[in-house]
């Protein structure tokens, strides 16, 4: 590993965050672990780099499982950072601290190589990069590694096999570019090392360290709102889902065992303990409200759906709270007016 650092070092003005090996299937992964396991199935890192001009640019790097992020990255200390107790997975504390090295390196040298041929490869300021590199666990328990590049939102470069194919939204400078990776055969041998060695352990090490909190069950809350009036006569009917995990659910509004058309979701958006909110509408005539329901399936709920009905969604306890509470008050009021007289 140290020996592929120091070769990366030296290679020029190579940039590494320009490639797409296309997936390359390694050996199967225990298949138990496939069928066990519901939670992530992919590790990747993302990096996003600005370039204001040629002295100033700002990098940020973070690493994901799925859509929960369990590294970030220090760009003052050059170090990462664990969002999770299990973020490490079974790699050493020595092989993660040499893979550090690896990342600073990178960040060092892509800058340079940047800043530095910008007006060779007639790049214009402000400049954005992103890149992302990783893999996933598939079907059958196959591991898949991927490394994609992109320069301003847009393909930029990819490489099959052995060979740097320039993206038709790069145009000659995606081609020069391509030339000149193709110089260095040693740069993309640490990567493929990286990404058909290093990812796939690591991504088979840290789901198994963080089973207990990947494959857990969190049953969704429900609740039902309305929403800013569509127009004259409509209504707008909100049915919010939250506090789930994994991800996957399915909302749908429903008249008896009809889904209804027109049905719209949001986003699904993070909750601050990593469980996800949905909100699922429906723009109806203010006369057909009567008989919808919002049906949520997940996981969690192991076949008891959730069931919500228009009009109906204060429940029993709600109704029974209501009427019982003021009662209680106003005789502990009686009870402390006798106690007073007396």
């Amino acid at each position: 590993m140290c020996q592929a650092l120091c070769v990366l070092q030296n290679q020029g003005s190579c940039s590494l965050g320009l490639f797409h090996f296309h997936s390359l299937s390694l050996p199967p992964a225990s298949p138990f672990l496939f069928t066990a396991f519901q939670g992530p199935t992919s590790f990747r890192v993302i990096q996003i780099s600005s370039f204001a001009n040629s002295t100033w640019a700002h990098s940020q790097g973070s690493g994901w499982l799925d859509d929960l992020q369990i590294h970030g990255w220090d760009s003052d200390s050059g170090t990462a950072t664990l969002l999770k107790p299990w973020s490490k997975g079974n790699i050493s504390d020595e092989e993660f601290a040499e893979l550090e090295e690896i990342i600073r390196v990178y960040f060092y040298r892509f800058t340079q190589d940047i800043q530095g041929s910008a007006t060779k490869f007639q790049l214009k300021f402000p400049i954005e990069t992103q890149v992302t590199a990783g893999c996933e666990l598939r079907s059958g328990g196959s591991i898949v590694s991927f490394f994609r590049g992109a320069l301003g939102g847009l393909d930029f470069l990819s490489a099959e096999k052995d060979t740097c194919v320039p993206a038709p939204e790069g145009g000659s400078r995606a081609q020069h570019i391509c030339k000149l990776i193709m110089q260095y055969p040693a740069v993309i041998n640490i990567v493929r090392k990286l990404l058909f060695d290093t990812c796939p352990r690591y991504l088979l090490g840290v789901l198994d360290a963080g089973k207990a909190e990947l494959q857990r069950q969190v049953k969704p809350e429900a609740w039902l709102s309305s929403g800013p009036s569509p127009g004259p006569g409509r209504l707008l009917l909100v049915c919010h889902v939250s506090g789930f995990y994994p991800k996957p659910v399915w909302v749908r509004w429903m008249r008896g065992e009809q889904e209804q058309p027109g049905t719209r979701h949001s986003d699904l958006l993070p909750n601050a303990d990593w469980t996800w909110y949905l909100r699922t509408t429906l723009d109806v005539a203010a006369g057909e409200a009567a008989g919808l329901s919002c049906r949520v399936k997940h996981s969690s709920l192991e076949g008891q759906d959730i069931i919500l009905h228009w009009g109906h969604s204060i429940s029993t306890a709600s109704i029974i709270l209501a009427i019982i509470v003021p009662s209680l008050i106003l005789l502990l009021c009686v009870a402390l007016w006798y106690k007073r007289r007396w």
